[in-house]
């Protein structure tokens, strides 16, 4: 059996003529045997491209429906904005000169039931014409004359279900709102210019304009938001002419201040948001797509080392080793074809699935497209990534020996690629790259994505490096099994690297949403600091605001209160730079969305630090200034000297930025990102804000009473129970943390598939070290006690190094990326390390138990 092997016929390459259709021929001969050992590969293939093109293809159907239904959400073609004041009558009369207008009006009020309560509610007054576009939805059904027609002594309105069930009332119960009594008449099944309209902390009340004015709420100073909505004619409905209109107000009305939308952008922020969440789920696709590529390669490496006698047999014939290459690359990617092919699918219905169970919760109606563009890089991930990982395996295949038809090669000699397949290899890696970057929202990014994920294959592989060389100058154990088992770490075609590089994936991954949970979850339970206020009161009028803080007193005489001067103000230049021109960092870039509260002051505000220049003096008369965020001013280029102007009230107030302060925003005290020197407003009308602080706090019963008297006492004076406030905003990042649980439960998956992998891609040698051992006289119970040693060894390595690594990057997406503090807690991150070590022992022995049971004679004739 052992003689002298006989010389090797001289080869004769296969004419070039003929290449491509033999290998595709004894490609699909190949595949006639079926898939076997390739579910993995599916799997991980499927999964991620599923993620990549489910994702997309839902961002495209919402962004579509914003563009399709945006001149319902506006309400109308344009929208002009104005904050604290109503537009002039030439303002109002230049706006109906364009197309029909209808005015809309949103504020903060107190709704006030007797002794059932008050409730904070978001009131929004309309006009006749309301709603010119889309169709007002109640319960009963009512048409909007007859259901704010004021009649019996009270104005109609609409009320949302959460303000019913919060006060104890039904339809037909009337409550107080400022000094006008209203008649909640239905409840709000639907507003069409429901997201255009903001959504804010409590529940939206339905009224007319006309019990607007009824309730005495609209003063010098108040935040009201008023809104002008233009219906264009035909001609000017274009793109081109929604530019042009709003070319001749900015030139006709250049200070008045508006804030302005079309139906192109009618709502900009909710576009953003699904622009940001759809990178981040995109990333968490890529990442396991990336994850399940490793998943990839050890299929790959399987695949090649059951087809050692197939290759040998092709080149002992003649066939050259590029040959022999793209054979079974061939083979390779029409497996991955198929993997796509489901993804695609998957990703493809995934939108029409969702429309169909959660389409009545969306805030838009949406009619799922085929998004073939978004498909179309889903495909090209897919392939790249199957390329990626292919590549350095399948390369190997081009030296296998023709000797291996006459000896198995267990352990076979491990070398690099030819230069032709390492120059394939980064060819693919940079496209794979390129479309990362070209294909994201945010390029900056996906290149910190790409960074990461080529350092974390890096350093992985270095671990398993050093893993293996300290396993090997290790003193040789007496013991059989932990002999054999440190043996194992370190031998000539352990499976050290791939272990190592698939569970510290999957750990890394699991530290590090472990840790971004409970940091946001104590973000959440612990976001009232020691001292933080118990009530917050806008709309406090100038006039009461010293007999509103002496009514405070009286509630209770231990309340600590801080009242400062409020009004908004939209910023319009930067340095001489228009806003709609500044490149704002990411995190920053909210303050030139929109108006922002300013206030101005003598002192700096308690709980600020002035860092870089000087306060101005109290009795300061000059040029005005204003104190800025050092933070959010270095996050939009601006340093001491710049000038700023904002408009307040339909006037550019120019202002010189004369210091730097540090705010600590989760204190939960009254802050400003602007606060400008008192002369900067002189005898403009404004209102105030105060905050109550108790020193032990309050329950509350005590909170309704202050609430009811307040609410009795001031009906113009809003109030905000901050607690109610955190729960609303509580509730947003609760389903957002879910959402991040369910999104990434994706790459998790791919995780544990490739772990599974790379078990099964060294089931070979595995395999006949079981039967050497078993007739060298080893029992099944002491080899499963040396594996079962060596996983849990280079599990444990390798769950230091996760712990590590996950640490570092739930760091850096806590404080960097979310710009939340970050808390050590190793608990649940060390519990979901040990149980990924768990999964891993488990996985191996449970395929070592079924290579132990096999019988050893069948390999031991080609040993």
């Amino acid at each position: 059996m052992h003689g002298t092997i006989p010389a090797q016929p001289q080869r004769r390459p296969i004419p070039a003529s003929s290449g491509l259709p033999l290998v595709l021929r004894l490609a699909l001969r190949e595949l006639r045997g079926g898939l076997k050992g390739f579910g993995i590969f599916l799997a991980c293939i499927a999964l991620g491209v599923a993620a990549i093109a489910g994702v997309s293809s839902l961002s495209r159907s919402l962004t579509d429906g914003i563009g399709r239904e945006g001149r319902r959400i506006l309400g109308g073609d344009m929208a002009f904005s104005l904050l604290q004041r109503e537009a002039s009558q030439a303002e109002r009369a230049f706006l109906a000169s364009k197309g029909e207008a209808n005015t809309i009006a949103t504020m903060r009020a107190m709704a006030v039931a007797g002794e059932k309560g008050s409730a904070l509610v978001e009131l929004k007054a309309v006009d006749a014409a309301y709603p010119r576009v889309g169709t007002l939805e109640t319960d009963p059904p009512f048409a909007p004359a007859d259901l704010f027609a004021a009649r019996d002594g009270a104005f109609g309105a609409a009320a949302d279900p959460a303000l019913l069930a919060r006060l104890d009332l039904k339809v037909g119960d009337r409550v107080t709102v400022g000094g006008a009594t209203v008649e909640l008449r239905a409840s709000l099944v639907s507003e069409p210019d429901k997201i255009a309209s903001g959504i804010g902390f409590g529940p939206r009340l339905l009224v007319s304009q006309e019990a607007l004015q009824a309730t005495g709420l609209v003063q010098p100073g108040s935040l009201v938001r008023w809104t002008y909505r233009l219906t264009l004619p035909p001609a000017l409905s274009t793109e081109e002419g929604l530019a042009q209109v709003e070319a001749e107000v900015g030139r006709a009305l250049p200070e008045a201040g508006w804030n302005v939308r079309t139906r192109l952008n009618a709502d900009p922020r909710f576009a953003r948001n699904i622009e940001r969440f759809t990178q981040f789920l995109t990333l968490v696709g890529l990442t396991a797509l990336l994850v399940g590529g490793v998943g990839v390669a050890n299929a790959v490496r399987g695949f090649v080392d059951r087809k050692r006698a197939s290759i040998a047999t092709l080149k002992s014939l003649g066939a050259p080793g590029g040959q022999v290459v793209m054979l079974y690359l061939t083979q390779v990617m029409m497996i991955a074809a198929v993997g796509i092919g489901i993804g695609l699918l998957v990703g493809a219905a995934l939108p029409f699935v969702v429309t169909g169970l959660f389409g009545h919760l969306l805030p838009i109606p949406i009619q799922p497209p085929l998004a073939w563009a978004e498909l179309g890089v889903a495909l090209l991930y897919g392939v790249l990534t199957a390329l990626v990982f292919a590549l350095a395996p399948l390369g190997r295949a081009h030296d296998v020996q023709v000797s291996g038809l006459f000896r198995d090669q267990i352990d076979p000699e491990r070398r690099w690629p030819r230069k032709r397949y390492l120059a394939a290899l980064a060819v693919s890696v940079a496209a794979l790259v390129g479309l990362a970057v070209l294909a994201a929202y945010d390029r900056r990014i996906a290149l910190m994505f790409v960074a990461a994920a080529a350092g974390s294959f890096v350093l992985l592989r270095l671990v398993a490096t050093g893993i293996m060389a300290v396993a090997r100058r290790l003193p040789r154990p007496r013991r059989t099994a932990p002999r054999l088992a440190l043996s194992n770490i370190h031998r000539p075609g352990a499976l050290t690297p791939s272990l190592v590089l698939s569970l510290g994936l999957g750990i890394t991954l699991l530290v590090t949403l472990a840790l971004i949970d409970s940091n946001l979850t104590r973000q959440l339970q612990q976001t009232l600091p020691e001292r933080a206020p118990s009530f917050f009161f806008l709309d406090i009028p100038n006039a009461q605001a010293d007999a509103f803080e002496d009514f405070l007193r009286t509630q209770r005489a231990d309340a600590e209160i801080q009242r400062v001067p409020m009004m908004r103000g939209r910023l319009v230049s930067l340095g001489g730079v228009p806003v709609s021109e500044v490149k704002a960092q990411e995190d920053v870039s909210w303050v030139l969305e929109g108006d922002r509260g300013i206030t101005y002051a003598k002192a700096p505000p308690e709980g600020t630090e002035v860092v870089e220049g000087e306060w101005w003096p109290e009795d300061y008369r000059g040029k005005p200034l204003v104190s800025f965020d050092r933070k959010i001013a270095e996050g939009l280029g601006l340093k001491i000297g710049d000038e700023i102007v904002v408009n307040v009230l339909g006037r550019n107030i120019a202002a010189t930025i004369a210091n730097l302060r540090h705010v600590e925003w989760r204190s939960m005290g009254i802050n400003f990102v602007m606060v400008f020197s008192p002369n900067a407003f002189a005898g403009a009308p404004h209102t105030h804000l105060a905050t109550v602080t108790y020193p032990d706090g309050s329950d509350a019963a005590t909170d309704a009473r202050i609430l009811r008297s307040a609410a009795q006492a001031y009906p113009m004076v809003t109030s905000v129970r901050v607690k109610d406030a955190l729960e609303a905003v509580n509730d947003v990042v609760s389903q957002l943390v879910m959402a991040i649980r369910g999104a990434s439960s994706i790459a998790l998956v791919a995780s544990l598939l490739v772990l599974a992998g790379a078990l099964a891609a060294g089931h070979r040698a595995r395999l006949y070290d079981a039967v050497v051992l078993k007739t060298l006289g080893a029992t099944r119970a002491r080899l499963l006690s040396a594996y079962a040693l060596e996983y849990g060894l280079l599990g444990l390595a390798t769950a230091v190094f996760g712990l590590l690594a996950g640490t570092l990057a739930a760091y850096f997406i806590i404080t960097r990326v979310m710009n939340l503090g970050f808390s050590l807690d190793l608990s649940g991150a060390v519990l979901a390390s040990g149980l990924a070590v768990l999964v891993a022992v488990g996985l191996g022995l449970l395929g070592t138990w079924r290579i132990l049971s096999q019988k050893p004679a069948l390999y031991l004739r080609n040993l």
